[in-house]
């Protein structure tokens, strides 16, 4: 599997507006829809943010779970929460979310400068989720945006031992306002702080999409795409779709000579038990 890409589809995310992004899916109907359509094109993860009836973003735990159920139904797709939510969100209705017994789900090992807010990751908070994720078997991605927060994984992992799977993989977030930049100098340098044995995916947000996609893929590391990160393909075209951008990444995959993994590949990589198996180490 060393010679595969993981790639990550995230739909939707918490920032953008559907009027703004007609292609964005903000219905159940449209992110089943949307993570069909990518896992078709060579995506074996769905990172998931949910909106309500208005399109506001949402952590509604009956909303949560029917989007996991439904995800499950129609696709093979490892289902990846996020716990971050919105800028908005409280710490509790963050934590809530495991409650809806996904796969897996992103776990931010720090606070950072997002635009003009601040998305609010304290220690005490990181602590919990990661223990409650240790004790309901889920998954962590760890999402670093800095190499402060890759600082703070060694001193969790250190402190509370490994996750419930045994096995890190992290997702390194870059060209956000207030993080790290979408180089490939600063994606390098954080993939040399990662702990031993640790993999990685790398998201460019906007411009950064393609220098991050490109690094990682020469580096070892594997991607994440999606209208949460980036809504233009290229200068003056709007992005089509979601597939659009999954095809674009396995594309890529296939030139590095590192072609995309399947779902199955992808479980046995992070350890995600399927109903009916053990955990794959």
């Amino acid at each position: 599997m060393d010679r595969r890409t993981l790639i990550t589809v995230a739909p939707t995310g918490a920032e953008l507006l559907k009027s703004d992004v007609p292609a964005l899916p903000v219905t159940l109907t449209e992110l089943v829809s949307a993570a069909k359509e990518a896992e078709a094109a060579g995506a074996a993860v769905v990172h998931v943010h949910l909106r309500d009836a208005s399109g506001a973003p949402t952590l509604d735990l009956g909303l949560l779970g029917d989007a996991v159920a439904a995800l499950r139904e129609q696709t093979t797709l490892v289902v990846q929460l996020s716990t971050g939510g919105s800028v908005h969100d409280p710490f509790d209705a963050r934590l809530a979310v495991l409650e809806a017994a996904p796969d897996s789900c992103s776990l931010t090992c720090g606070t950072v400068n997002f635009g003009e807010d601040v998305f609010l990751n304290p220690w005490p908070f990181i602590v919990e989720l990661y223990t409650r994720t240790q004790a309901m078997g889920i998954v962590p991605e760890f999402e670093l945006f800095d190499l402060g927060q890759v600082a703070s994984l060694h001193r969790l992992l250190d402190t509370y031992g490994p996750p419930s799977a045994g096995h890190v993989h992290v997702d390194l977030v870059a060209g956000v306002p207030g993080g790290m930049p979408g180089t490939p100098a600063a994606i390098l340098a954080a993939v040399a702080a990662l702990p031993a044995g640790a993999s990685w995916s790398a998201t460019g947000v906007g411009r950064t999409t393609l220098p991050v996609a490109l690094t990682a893929l020469a580096a070892g590391g594997h991607l994440r795409v999606g209208l949460e990160d980036t809504v233009t393909y290229a200068k003056g075209q709007p992005v089509r779709d979601n597939a659009q951008l999954v095809e674009r990444a396995a594309l890529l995959a296939g030139v590095a000579q590192r072609p995309p993994m399947s779902t199955d590949q992808a479980r046995t990589l992070l350890g995600i038990v399927s109903p009916g198996q053990d955990v794959v180490r």
